[in-house]
């Protein structure tokens, strides 16, 4: 998976749409190989993203966990400690 996506379930506050938004444009960003489509493809990436974003936004809405939520800032730090001791020399 591309690292620049992150996990969006189960978070209190829950994701917001711009989060999705961003979590869509990546995704298609990834698999279509470009960061930004020409004038040509560039209806096709919007539409990409559109369709990404709301199937995404449906599997949040649907899924289900007995987990407490997480806590982003705990999550974030846990981030910063891992990649701390992955590139630490």
């Amino acid at each position: 998976m591309c690292r620049n996506i992150r996990t969006l379930h189960n978070f209190d506050p829950p994701a917001t749409a711009d989060e999705v938004h961003a979590s869509a444009l990546q995704y298609v960003r990834k698999i279509s190989g470009s960061t930004k489509p020409s004038q040509a493809n560039a209806s096709a990436f919007e539409e990409a993203v559109a369709a990404v974003e709301a199937a995404t936004r449906r599997l949040l809405d649907q899924l289900v966990t007995a987990a407490p939520p997480k806590n982003r800032e705990v999550e974030a730090a846990k981030a910063r400690a891992r990649s701390e001791r992955r590139f630490a020399a």
